[in-house]
């Protein structure tokens, strides 16, 4: 934390982004909050008045497109109810727990490999390899600090501001070279699939490639770098996974929706939804990226 807090004085901009999570900026009104983090980030006036651009249309949407199903959309909890509904629970990774507290998981009876997710946060997750290495004491640390977290304060995605705090435990999985499932990141628009997003080397050397939905490689970038030499197979099943993912965004102006595919057994499995990807706050190369994705992304004033 010490370490934080000095590098974030270093920079004028990291330390008002710190300062900005103090509880005294919670009396901001959400519209002067998103325009003063919106230029220390990106380094740029948001215009809300006539937004052009993915992000300043993601920051708009913030604002204006409160559609109350969006708090069952964001809770990893209520969203598989939402994808079983929708598509099936064949579709969802096997939940091993749903607790409330840190006390309520029984670690005796989960299996040797599992992950942790807090419900109401975006970005946490524990994942557990061998159940004899776990620390306990810090591990519960952890938990208890996702439990006490609102993510709403942090972009003001207020879909988040009542979602209940609960941890889920789901099913270790993994794919063909015995590591995680590859993420793909389904960009939609009005229900319609337009981008595709995968990442890679998450925790070495992040990097994420983009392709179009016939699976042509896309020479740019959004916030982490691309490397068009890194060949990442076209999933056997991106038909159906690009039908899934029109099926899970139909109705809404923009969403990004998470798929698995695990080659072993040739199954999809859903991951999860998201409405502000990257809080909006995202850099592209080149910027004609982001002016093309803010041209998918209808607002719902437009209609």
């Amino acid at each position: 934390m010490l370490t934080k807090i000095i590098k974030a004085f270093k920079n004028p901009r990291l330390a008002i982004l710190y300062i900005l999570n103090f509880k005294i900026f919670r009396l901001v009104p959400d519209k002067i909050y998103l325009k003063v983090k919106y230029r220390l980030i990106v380094g740029k006036k948001l215009n809300l008045n006539a937004p052009e651009t993915f992000n300043e249309k993601l920051q708009w949407l913030k604002l204006h497109d409160r559609n109350p199903l969006y708090t069952k959309l964001v809770d990893k909890y209520e969203a598989r109810k939402y994808v079983a509904e929708k598509i099936g629970e064949e579709y969802l990774i096997p939940l091993l727990g749903v607790y409330d507290s840190f006390e309520e998981i029984n670690f005796d009876t989960l299996p040797n490999q599992f992950v942790l997710k807090p419900t109401h946060t975006s970005g946490n997750i524990f994942i557990c390899k061998d159940k004899s290495k776990i620390n306990y004491d810090e591990l519960k640390k952890i938990v208890n600090r996702w439990l006490k977290r609102n993510y709403y304060w942090f972009h003001r995605e207020w879909p988040y501001k009542n979602i209940k705090p609960r941890i889920i435990c789901e099913k270790y999985m993994v794919d063909e070279s015995g590591e995680e499932l590859k993420d793909y990141k389904i960009f939609c628009f009005n229900g319609e699939p337009k981008l595709i997003q995968v990442d890679y080397n998450r925790y070495s050397c992040h990097k994420r490639n983009l392709y179009d939905i016939n699976w042509n490689y896309i020479p740019a970038s959004i916030q982490y770098p691309t490397d068009p030499n890194v060949i990442i197979k076209k999933p056997k099943k991106l038909d159906k996974m690009l039908e899934i993912a029109k099926i899970l965004s139909e109705g809404f102006p923009h969403v990004r929706v998470d798929l698995y595919y695990n080659y072993i057994y040739d199954k999809i499995y859903f991951g999860e939804l998201t409405l502000y990807h990257g809080a909006g706050y995202e850099k592209f190369e080149p910027e004609s990226l982001e002016i093309e994705m803010g041209s998918w992304l209808k607002l719902p004033l437009d209609k």
